[in-house]
């Protein structure tokens, strides 16, 4: 796929859906990607149960990886 088409593509997406809303809950870009992540295993739901115990602990890049996969991984457990 070109870049014109999918220039077009995003524009009816825009124009059709021009304020897209979430129910996964979020304060800044990255937690919005790490919680986008979780949600391709899970409900939205049990990712904002999930998120709403991590993110106080960690919600930038460096935080995350300074927890390492052994600390995360209760926080995420419960979304499979």
């Amino acid at each position: 796929m070109n870049k014109a088409k999918r220039t077009a593509m995003f524009e009816t997406w825009r124009a059709a859906n021009p304020k897209p809303t979430t129910e996964l809950e979020y304060a800044n870009a990255f937690e919005l990607l790490i919680a986008v992540i979780l949600s391709a295993q899970a409900t939205d739901v049990s990712v904002n149960l999930a998120t709403q115990k991590l993110f106080p602990v960690a919600n930038t890049p460096e935080a995350i990886a300074a927890l390492g996969v052994t600390v995360i991984t209760p926080f995420i457990r419960h979304i499979g």
